[in-house]
């Protein structure tokens, strides 16, 4: 007699990852477009790359405290509304970079870029909560590494749009004008509105969604955890779990993803000269290869829990193998190809994509799905101001040591990664699912 599991359970739910996977898209387009043209604003601005290390921090500081508050905000508000109030926080600020003048250009690219920040903390969990709620564990990491991918999307594009609407013109850098270069900060703003509408028609709880068969409902909430208490959990609850620090730092290695995104075009540029207009090869080949390894990386530990892996060895493994495909990007400083340069940077893109699909994931295993967006927040807010540290670092050793400085940041970002899975299995030998009360489940 055929059972009701071989029924079809739908796929509504990967309608709700296609707009996880716009949001995402637009985050970082907004997010890359100063990458990409900060060789040219930092000589048409006259800053030194210390004074852009310092607006990178200020976007960093506010994301930190934004990771810390938003989790929490978005757990309260739900996921509807916070989504919402995220990217309209974010939308505005980007939009504000274009009105920036010359005169007072570090102060104000600082003070934009820290409200682009605040408002940008809140993407991430928002889209890991709607992945909990949408999505059984089997299914987690997957779809977070195909939302995951569109931070290349966004990538990807910015080069593109920047080198099709920016230019120099008359005399030579510092003596002609940068024409064109507010356009692509109001570019999101129309494409968030958009977005937000499409969020607000289609999106519901499962439970509550009218076009959710019974069947896929039932799929969704197959999981241990599928009914949870509405109250969120707030972060100074889950702050002093072994499980939020091991999570942590695994997000340590966010900081290598800031350097590809925001120093990466200065690198390109002092390296290998390469300008503005053909920035967009470079970081298509980059991103694609990225965006590979993100979806790869969720496929490849869901593939191991099918084959009857526990979700510890699976995640673990993956994590494993993210770090040694990493580890060739110590490489990139010291050869002389540039295409070799961006295939390895590519390399190690994807590495963080797939390690970073599987990271997220850890915290929809471990915890109950009140306080995913908590605990996200906490880690990224670990992210950022790791971020924050190695930016100032950077900068300054640029500015004294010139090249030297590209050296060491890509010998960190190539071994990182293994220190930071050392780190997490000794503080997290075993992924033990905890329940509403933040007790491991079965003792």
């Amino acid at each position: 007699m055929p059972s009701s599991v071989n029924k079809p359970v739908g796929n509504y739910r990967y309608r709700i990852l296609a707009l996880l996977f716009a949001a995402t898209s637009i985050n970082y387009f907004d997010r890359s477009i100063m990458g990409v043209m900060s060789p040219d604003l930092i000589e048409w601005f006259g800053w030194t790359k210390k004074d852009y290390s310092h607006v990178l921090v200020a976007f960093q500081i506010a994301y930190a405290i934004g990771l810390l508050s938003m989790g929490g905000i978005i757990d309260k508000m739900g996921t509807k509304k916070g989504y919402i109030l995220s990217i309209g926080l974010w939308s505005f600020f980007g939009m504000m970079h274009a009105a920036v003048g010359r005169g007072f250009s570090l102060v104000g690219f600082s003070l934009a870029r820290a409200g682009l920040g605040f408002g940008e903390a809140g993407n991430f969990p928002a889209a890991i909560k709607t992945t909990a709620e949408w999505f059984p564990k089997k299914e987690r990491a997957f779809a977070t590494g195909i939302f995951n991918a569109a931070t290349s999307v966004g990538a990807i594009a910015a080069p593109f749009v920047v080198g099709g609407i920016v230019y120099w013109t008359g005399g030579s850098k510092g003596q002609g004008e940068l024409m064109n270069w507010r356009i692509p900060f109001l570019i999101t703003g129309a494409l968030s509105a958009i977005w937000v509408v499409l969020w607000w028609k289609n999106y519901q709880k499962p439970a509550d969604h009218p076009k959710l068969s019974k069947e896929e409902l039932a799929y969704i909430n197959s999981d241990l955890d599928a009914s949870l208490n509405e109250v969120p959990i707030p972060w100074l609850k889950v702050l002093p779990k072994r499980e939020t620090w091991a999570f942590c730092m695994a997000k340590t290695t966010d900081a290598v993803w800031w350097f590809y995104l925001f120093w990466g075009a200065i690198f390109l540029s002092e390296k290998f000269g390469v300008k503005i207009k053909e920035m967009g090869l470079p970081f298509l080949v980059i991103y694609l290869i990225a965006d590979g390894g993100s979806i790869f990386g969720g496929w490849l530990s869901g593939t191991f829990i099918h084959r009857g892996w526990t979700v510890n060895k699976a995640r673990k493994m993956t994590l494993l193998i993210c770090a040694l495909v990493i580890l060739p990007v110590c490489y990139v400083a010291i050869t002389d190809s540039k295409w070799l340069a961006i295939f390895l940077i590519g390399l190690g893109a994807a590495g963080h994509q797939a390690w970073s699909a599987n990271t997220f994931t850890l915290v929809s295993d471990v915890f109950p799905k009140k306080a995913t967006a908590s605990v996200v927040g906490i880690g990224g807010m670990v992210g950022a101001v790791a971020g924050m540290l190695s930016n100032l670092a950077l900068g300054e050793t640029l500015d004294k040591a010139g090249s030297t400085g590209f050296f060491w940041a890509f010998l960190i970002a190539g071994s990182l990664y293994s220190v930071a899975l050392l780190m997490v299995h000794l503080i997290m030998p075993q992924m033990t699912p905890l329940d509403d009360n933040l007790e491991p489940i079965g003792k």
